[in-house]
């Protein structure tokens, strides 16, 4: 025990150093927050519904709240309810038990409202298409305005479709 100790304090503490500050992702994150209070006026709120899943899409979804991605830095939160959200994020094949709830949860959403279909299930399918149980792509139910391809697609694709939803409901600016 002695000799560890003794080690301990001839090798001292052997850490990396901190990384190095980077301003661009500071100037990016900046930008964001920009984009949505254009076309908000607040933080984005979205509402994940599971129309019927494997929920491996999902797991991709839940990752974006780790630290490594942080969306919640970004301005971007999930809520409960449809009638505090902006943005329904989708996935899976809409089965037709779902059908007529995510309507429901559509109609709900207060305007203006933005829908991303996730995974190849929300886009077009995937291997269920349409049947006596699956209405197929959420397109196929509520209107779509972002696509993310993927099965599942990754956090980061996720996170690409939101902002591009964001950005693609951005009013023009008139000179």
């Amino acid at each position: 025990m002695w000799s560890i100790l003794k080690q301990i304090a001839r090798v001292g503490v052997v850490t990396e150093g901190p990384p190095p500050v980077n301003d661009a992702w500071r100037i990016e994150v900046a930008r964001i927050h920009e984009d949505i209070l254009a076309v908000l006026g607040r933080a984005l709120a979205i509402r994940q519904v599971d129309a019927g899943s494997c929920n491996g899409c999902e797991l991709e979804i839940q990752a974006l709240n780790n630290p490594y991605y942080n969306i919640e830095g970004l301005g971007i939160r999930f809520v409960a309810s449809p009638r505090h959200a902006d943005l329904l994020l989708v996935t899976g094949p809409v089965s037709r038990h779902m059908e007529e709830a995510l309507r429901r949860t559509y109609d709900a959403t207060p305007a203006p409202k933005l829908v991303v279909a996730v995974g190849d299930c929300g886009c077009t399918g995937g291997i269920f298409g349409e049947s006596y149980a699956s209405c197929g792509s959420v397109a196929n139910v509520i209107p779509v305005n972002v696509a993310v391809p993927g099965c599942p697609p990754a956090p980061i694709e996720i996170l690409r479709g939101i902002l591009t939803a964001v950005n693609a409901a951005r009013p023009t600016r008139s000179l």
